[in-house]
């Protein structure tokens, strides 16, 4: 008997990238060496003293069940944290402690749109917010994005066309991935006054708000009238190098807050209690770790900056954040003949070894793009093999 999957099944999405990553296996199970720019996740260890936080609070035995919202200690850390840094007020009220990032967008999505409703969410991106509005129902209404001489912009036309009265959500990811793209103060102010306008919700996804160069982190939701219809997408995956040790956070209003922990009691009843002692560990420091992964990011940024930068149809800006460059690669797809990107893609991981993920991987091409681009993560492949897999892929192009 062939089971009967409910028919939402077939509106659930996926993360194109990891299948990237297994062609890339299967390249250097042939003995190729592959240079990883595919998949954003961290070469570099967690630091000592957070990974001797978990096993200390292990020994002590704290390994049960905990509050559905997160430990007092974390919650209270979270909210001087992330208050300090975007100069809001928080409690742990404020704060709900979650499995990593990636659950804040389904539950958001889940207490804040009903069938039928419209969500606004920006493609390319992450390909999570599509799949779950479109799994719950929703209607997902895509903006773009248009490359500008020092890296991408928000498309307003493209956002405020699409707004109706249907629409309820808005999901924004500032130090953007793919694009890196990064918000100055008036386009941020501009988006933040179309959602007061439009009494929109938003999720303000900051997964990256720590990975950056230069300046000060800035959030949408410390602008006036944001705070109160805005829930903060935290994660401690990128800044304290825990990606596999699944610690996130939804911060927000009180209110809002509140009905993601709903989700917490239903799904998972608790992060990992232990966990969340490593979590405390992180916020109290020291940063020295975080600081010397970031000084080695930037060096691998500029390498790579640099060398695609030299190949022959190919040109990409020095974003200030995040560890993902999104070079254009129109001319060069022209100059190899490949008719598409996902070609050029395949053709430059099978002669060169080099395998990164393209913009298809991130929502599906909008109507009237006419410009290709592909994505190279460089969190998890150190500058040595940056500069000999794009010298590879340079002299490729070269010839």
């Amino acid at each position: 008997m062939t089971p009967a999957f409910a028919k939402r099944m077939s509106l659930l999405g996926t993360e194109t990238a990891f299948a990237v990553g297994a062609e890339a296996a299967e390249l250097a199970s042939r003995g190729v060496k592959v240079y990883p720019f595919h998949l954003g996740d961290l070469d570099f260890q967690t630091p000592e003293h957070i990974r001797q936080a978990a096993c200390k609070a292990i020994e002590e035995g704290k390994t049960g069940y905990c509050p559905n919202a997160g430990i007092k200690p974390l919650r209270e850390a979270l909210a001087r944290d992330v208050g300090w840094a975007r100069g809001l007020s928080l409690n742990v009220g404020n704060v709900s402690v979650q499995p990593g990032g990636k659950p804040v967008i389904g539950k958001f999505v889940m207490a804040f749109m009903d069938p039928g409703d419209e969500v606004l969410y920006p493609n390319p991106g992450y390909p999570i917010y599509e799949s779950m509005i479109r799994f719950h129902g929703g209607v997902a209404k895509p903006y773009r994005f248009l490359e500008t001489e020092t890296g991408f912009a928000l498309d307003f036309e493209s956002i405020e066309r699409q707004i109706t009265p249907a629409t309820k959500l808005l999901i924004y990811n500032n130090y953007h991935n793919p694009t890196s793209a990064a918000s100055d103060e008036a386009e941020m102010e501009r988006l933040a006054k179309l959602c007061v306008e439009h009494d929109l919700i938003v999720l303000s996804d900051e997964a990256y708000f720590d990975i950056l160069y230069e300046g000060e982190g800035k959030s949408i939701s410390s602008l006036p009238g944001m705070f109160e219809r805005t829930v903060i997408l935290y994660t401690f995956s990128k800044k304290f190098a825990m990606t596999g040790w699944r610690l996130g956070a939804a911060i927000g209003p009180e209110n809002l807050v509140a009905k993601i922990s709903q989700f917490n009691v239903n799904d998972e009843s608790c992060t990992t209690q232990f966990v969340q002692w490593a979590g405390v560990a992180a916020l109290e420091g020291p940063l020295d770790e975080y600081l010397k992964m970031m000084e080695i990011l930037k060096e691998r940024r500029d390498a790579a900056v640099d060398l695609l930068n030299s190949m022959k149809g190919v040109h990409v800006s020095r974003p200030e954040s995040t560890f993902y460059l999104y070079p254009n690669v129109t001319g060069a797809m022209d100059k190899l003949g490949t008719k598409t990107v996902e070609e050029f893609r395949k053709k430059v991981l099978e002669e060169t070894g080099v395998s990164f993920t393209t913009r298809n991987h991130f929502g599906s091409p909008l109507e009237g793009e006419k410009q290709s681009y592909i994505r190279l993560a460089y969190s998890g492949i150190g500058v040595d093999d940056i500069r000999e897999g794009l010298g590879r892929m340079k002299e490729m192009l070269d010839r």
